[in-house]
């Protein structure tokens, strides 16, 4: 299956990123665009109303959210089959990224319907670029899990990931983060980004103690965090599997978590490293 995104007549799904605070980083192409289409699916309608007065667009708006997204397909796919372009955007940035519309994308993309996604504002881009921490490779993560327990646990998963890796993250959180980062990947070197592109805009760097120090009176605003990755460089090649599985075990995952770690690590079949590491392991009781 594939696309030619501008050389058919086909209608089309654009995604359409909007301003993260300053709306002077709205592109020439996405008001276009905005203009062009017949319908927009935003994710508050409010927001996305005021955003097109600005630019003196007026425009049929249709809620799509989290709670609405899966119901939000087939009526898009109306509209496309109806002969109507649609525009999707969320509250700030490009749509997708930790914001809804994943489903209503996915679904099109599979139905065959075409889908064509603008460039634009995305606030790790600048968070990365800003921070002085090596910007490739690096891992967007998006928000890790409110919970302490379940936040702790992927945390721990990424514990030895050797490049940067960078994380959103809400303002009435981000200490628990900090100190949860500190815990696990100890005393790194960090950047915090908040309102980026905003008259507010500010940015921390340095350890994570030290940035802990200077946002300890709390901050306020949107929040990317960019971690150094781990830089105590571990040749697995040298490790047994035994050893490589216990290694991980060791930094608090289960057996079945540590096997699936080592595997991608590997990049061997799953099924080898549980029966060698088991293997071993009821051997070594048998002596």
């Amino acid at each position: 299956m594939s696309q030619k995104s501008y050389r058919d007549n086909k209608k089309k799904l654009y995604l359409v990123p909007t301003p993260l605070g300053n709306l002077g980083d709205m592109t020439i192409r996405a008001i276009e665009v905005l203009k062009m289409v017949d319908i927009v699916f935003c994710e508050d309608t409010r927001v996305t109303k005021e955003l097109l007065k600005h630019f003196e667009i007026t425009k049929k708006l249709v809620s799509c959210h989290e709670y609405n997204e899966s119901n939000m397909v087939e009526e898009a796919k109306k509209y496309l089959d109806e002969g109507q372009n649609i525009a999707l955007v969320t509250d700030q940035g490009t749509p997708i990224i930790s914001d809804p519309g994943y489903k209503v994308v996915s679904s099109l993309i599979q139905a065959g319907y075409d889908v064509v996604s603008l460039p634009g504002p995305t606030a790790f881009v600048p968070a990365l670029t800003v921070s002085g921490l090596p910007p490739q490779p690096f891992l967007f993560y998006g928000f890790l899990n409110s919970k302490k327990g379940l936040r702790e646990k992927e945390l721990k998963n990424l514990q030895n990931y050797p490049y940067t890796m960078i994380f959103y993250e809400a303002p009435h959180r981000i200490e628990e983060m900090l100190q949860s980062l500190l815990e696990i990947f100890g005393n790194r070197r960090i950047s915090i980004s908040r309102e980026i592109s905003k008259i507010y805009e500010e940015i921390y760097q340095g350890t994570i103690e030290e940035v802990q120090e200077e946002v300890k009176e709390g901050i306020k605003g949107e929040i990317v965090v960019v971690v150094e990755g781990n830089q105590k460089m571990v040749d697995f090649s040298t490790l047994t599997i035994e050893e490589h599985v216990n290694l991980y075990m060791e930094d608090g995952l289960s057996s079945k978590e540590a096997i699936k770690k080592v595997a991608t690590e590997r990049n061997i079949p799953k099924s080898i490293v549980y029966n060698e590491y088991h293997k071993i392991r009821t051997s070594g009781k048998s002596q």
